[in-house]
Formats: C-alpha cells, sequence, structure tokens
C-alpha cells in the first residue's frame, strides 16, 4: 500500500520544504519526461524550474529512475518513470484553482511488497528513511487540517486566517480547516 500524504503549501510553504530537501540528494523530473529533459537538484532556487503541477523527486543516490517509452496516445514519444520500482516520491503541488482557492496537493511513495503493484522486493532501507524524514519534516512543520488527512502549511494557515479557501483537489472535494 502507498503511503500518501495530502498537504496545501503556499509559495512560500514550498520554498521551506524545498530547502529542508537540499540535504537530500533528490532530481527533479516532471510526471511525464521529454526525451531532452536534463535533471536538475531540488533546491529552494530551483523552485521557478519545476514542473507546474506533478513531478517526481529521484534519489538518484540510491537508485537510477525506471523509466519505460510510451508507445501510444498523446504522450507518445515520452518517457514515464516507473514509480514502483524506481526510488521516486511523486509530489502533486498545491495550486489555485479559476475561483482563487487554493488545491490541495500531495505526497505519494511505494515503500512495501504488494500483489497489486507487482513489486517484489521491498523499497531499499535508505529510501525509507529518506522518505520517513521528510513525510515527518511535513507532520512536525505544519498545522493538522479538519478533516485530519490533510497538513495545512504555516504560510497556507495565515492566508487562511485572511480569507483563502483551502479545497480537497479531489472530485467535489471540500473544504479544509486549520487547526490551531
Amino acid at each position: 500500500m502507498a503511503n500518501i500524504l495530502q498537504f496545501f503549501m503556499a509559495p512560500d510553504d514550498e520554498v521551506a520544504f524545498f530547502r529542508f530537501l537540499e540535504r537530500h540528494v533528490l532530481e527533479v523530473y516532471p510526471r511525464r519526461v521529454p526525451p531532452d529533459w536534463v535533471p536538475f537538484r531540488a533546491t529552494a532556487e530551483n523552485i521557478p524550474r519545476l514542473p507546474e503541477e506533478d513531478l517526481y523527486l529521484v534519489a538518484s543516490e540510491i537508485g537510477p529512475a525506471m523509466v519505460d517509452k510510451v508507445k501510444r496516445g498523446p504522450d507518445k514519444g515520452f518517457w514515464r518513470i516507473d514509480e514502483v520500482r524506481s526510488p521516486v516520491i511523486f509530489i502533486e503541488r498545491s495550486r489555485r484553482n479559476e475561483e482563487g482557492e487554493l488545491l490541495s496537493g500531495k505526497m505519494w511513495v511505494e515503500l512495501e511488497v504488494t500483489s497489486q503493484t507487482g513489486r517484489r522486493d521491498a523499497a531499499p532501507d535508505k529510501f525509507r528513511r529518506l522518505y520517513l524524514e521528510v513525510e515527518e519534516f511535513v507532520k512536525k512543520t505544519f498545522r493538522r487540517g479538519d478533516p485530519k488527512d490533510f497538513f495545512v502549511g504555516n504560510r497556507a494557515a495565515r492566508l487562511f486566517k485572511e480569507g483563502l479557501v483551502l479545497r480537497d483537489s479531489a472530485f467535489r472535494g471540500g473544504t479544509v480547516v486549520p487547526h490551531k
């Protein structure tokens, strides 16, 4: 079963998050990788270069990203990262919708052996520790939300007090309120 963490990050929260990630060697890849993509480190300075919505953070010191070429459809010719066999953290970034509400983002990683994914070996211990450290950073520095499945960054919580609506990005998602 995948480890999923849902959050709200304002741009300032994202800067703090990527400053924390600088201690690890994580390379950024988009969801669909163009053949000419040049990966770069996940640092606060590289935030303007991040893909708009979804991205992968590849722990390149632990192992390479396993990729497959997309052979059909609108993404034909692009590469797809195998998120089960590769040491990657998938991140769906928080973004604003047409009404100006901040939509939730999420972080997803597959660490366990499951029959659904076809994973034969558990993720390496080094990668497991890396992800748990990142998850603990979010849980310690962000506020809990109501419903409790969400974590709200400090800047997003301040913007909520100023009138920003925090909305679950799921279909017909409800609103989220940060705890004090």
